[in-house]
């Protein structure tokens, strides 16, 4: 896992390595005591899910494998 340190405003791009378009940029948007808003920018066809629903959603598939590599967390 890679942990970043990002002030209000201050954003963090996935992909876009090699002349590519980058796929995700996330943006903190307000901290606010022991909330962080972020904001999230991608293609339409990229989905952005919450981890939680991100799970159902596979579950519901019946995939059982993670992004993330190797096999995921149980859900529940």
């Amino acid at each position: 896992m890679l942990v970043l340190s990002r002030k209000t405003q201050e954003a963090v791009v996935v992909g876009g390595a090699d002349g590519c378009a980058h796929l995700l940029k996330v943006t903190g948007l307000e901290i606010n005591g022991g909330n962080v808003r972020l904001g999230f920018e991608a293609a339409k066809e990229v989905p952005v899910h919450r981890w939680e629903v991100w799970e159902r959603l596979r579950a519901a598939s019946g995939r059982l494998d993670s992004p993330l590599g190797g096999p995921a967390a149980p859900v529940g």
